[in-house]
């Protein structure tokens, strides 16, 4: 019998636990307000799964096995769904309605793609071994739910959303740069403008008053960059669940803009790909404790039938330099396309 990645058994690894043992799936973001350990991933475009499994404990990540060694695409095999010139003048047009009063800051993405040597034999727990190793991140994650069409690796490095009980948290990640000292102000009015967006996405579902900043422009080191990191943290009111919270704060400020409502138009209208996984969120929820986190879905690979795909983004703001703003995309994507490229006829010890 000849074994493919469809026959790969469900898994999760998302906050350090192994989930296994599937025991439902659903779209109904209610589900994570009941009972059971849920795994959830939610696209960019809203496409929610909720996958609830039974048999949940902590595993490191080293302790897992993929069923083949990972086989990644040619590092020049990827392709961008636009290239630096579309890209550079999309930032243009976004400047344009900067000027026009219509936002004051969008973020413009793209999405690479690559073919998948043996795609009938890849398993992204191989990939995201390699991520730990390569380019490790605070909040990393593998789902793999085959007969869903589910295979993604992430190394993301910014939380979307942290509930404990009724506390509620969002760190956004705004301003990237080689550096600290490379940091512009630019990145500094990028992140507070974020924050405050933030703020007020939590306000709608938070007690008033509570909603405050403990942290602003925390500069954080990532394998081969420096991000600005702020921490948005509140109150809920009673009676929220993840489907108010959710409504309220997705997607994510710190991958579309503000005002959001602006942000999104306008992205719909430049970008040419969907975004899926990219720029959704990724994580875990314990239901009965009140608990979870969701990592903002950047720094992300996921299947899509023979490709491997994944997004790379900037923030633009009337001070954005277009080529500067393409260079940061490649900045971020450099170091993660050279890990997911690599390939062994071994499995990792």
């Amino acid at each position: 019998m000849v074994i493919t990645d469809s026959d790969l058994p469900p898994l999760a690894w998302v906050g350090g636990w192994l989930a296994t043992g599937l025991a439902d799936v659903t779209s109904d973001l209610s589900a994570l307000d009941s009972a059971g350990f849920w795994a959830v991933v939610v696209t960019y475009e809203r496409e929610i799964t909720c996958a609830r499994f039974d048999d949940v404990r902590p595993v490191p990540l080293p302790g897992l096995r993929p069923r083949w060694p990972w086989r990644g695409p040619a590092l020049t095999d990827w392709t961008s769904s636009m290239d630096q010139g579309e890209y550079v003048a999309a930032v243009d047009k976004i400047r344009s309605y900067i000027a026009g009063g219509d936002v004051y800051q969008a973020n413009l993405c793209r999405v690479l793609s690559a073919p998948l040597p043996d795609p009938a034999r890849t398993d992204v727990v191989g990939l995201g071994r390699l991520l730990a190793r390569g380019n490790p991140a605070p909040y990393p994650a593998l789902v793999r739910l085959p007969r869903r069409g589910i295979h993604i690796a992430s190394a993301s490095p910014e939380l979307f959303l942290r509930r404990r009980g009724s506390a509620i948290a969002s760190s956004p990640i705004k301003g990237t740069g080689r550096t600290a000292d490379e940091l512009l102000e630019k990145d500094y009015a990028e992140n507070v403008m974020i924050v405050d967006l933030v703020r007020n996405d939590l306000g709608r579902v938070c007690e008033i008053g509570s909603v405050a900043v403990p942290a602003l422009y925390k500069i954080e080191a990532h394998p081969g960059l420096v991000h600005l990191v702020s921490t948005v943290s509140g109150q809920l009111r009673s009676g929220i669940g993840w489907s108010e919270i959710m409504d309220a704060a997705f997607p994510p400020g710190s991958v579309t803009g503000a005002p959001k409502s602006s942000a999104l138009r306008i992205i719909c209208e430049l970008e040419s790909a969907r975004r899926g996984p990219y720029c959704g969120a990724i994580g875990w929820v314990d239901a009965e404790r009140r608990e979870g986190d969701f990592a903002v879905g950047i720094r992300s690979f996921w299947r899509e039938g023979g490709e491997l795909r994944f997004g790379t983004g900037a923030g633009i703001t009337w001070g954005s330099d277009p080529l500067l703003e393409w260079q940061e995309t490649e900045l971020k994507a450099a170091n993660l396309l050279a890990v997911a490229s690599t390939r062994s006829d071994r499995l990792l010890p």
